[in-house]
């Protein structure tokens, strides 16, 4: 399997870069990608069990790996929720699917959105960040006259990074958008 190029441009270019620009004494210090976990939350699953397949055909196509159901921990009879029911759909990309991932977002998903003016650059307090996307046709590999419903999903970065600073001069130079703010 070949190396992922934004993986290779993170070691050879983004990190000496981030070791330089935070005076890391040991190249232990510096932040990496751990994971990105893509969540898609089904509310209307609880009426209809078709969703969650389709939902999960969607995800596994986007991130080359195959996605999970997610269900409920208790009951809510507000919502006609009972416990252990389909509610959701997850996956979670590490090493080289991670960066696979990550590439397709940043040069094709992100730049097919319409009036894209960048993302927000809050981060969680610790370096992670959550992105949230309203439509899934954003990624090419969905087939936009298959599908029945535009849904909404998370995709969360998770990093080694100890501050927000970090987090965020890490993922700018990974190429994500941010907002100029």
């Amino acid at each position: 399997m070949e190396t992922a190029q934004l993986k290779k441009e993170y070691r050879e270019k983004i990190a000496p870069e981030l070791k330089k620009q935070f005076n890391y004494s040991s190249a232990m210090q510096i932040p990496e990608l751990k994971k990105i976990v893509i969540n898609m939350g089904l509310g209307n699953a609880t009426q209809d069990k078709k969703i969650i397949d389709v939902a999960i055909n969607e995800v596994t196509a986007i991130t080359g790996q195959k996605a999970v159901a997610t269900y409920s921990k208790k009951d809510i009879a507000n919502f006609k929720l009972r416990k252990k029911m389909p509610i959701g759909v997850m996956v979670t990309l590490r090493r080289e699917r991670m960066y696979e991932f990550l590439e397709r977002l940043v040069r094709v998903a992100l730049p097919r959105i319409r009036d894209f003016k960048g993302i927000q650059s809050r981060l969680d307090g610790r370096g992670n960040y959550t992105l949230g996307i309203q439509e899934q046709i954003i990624f090419p590999e969905i087939n936009i006259d298959a599908i029945d419903r535009i849904q909404g999903m998370n995709i969360t970065f998770v990093t080694t990074a100890k501050t927000d600073e970090e987090g965020y001069a890490l993922l700018k130079a990974f190429g994500l958008p941010f907002k100029n703010a």
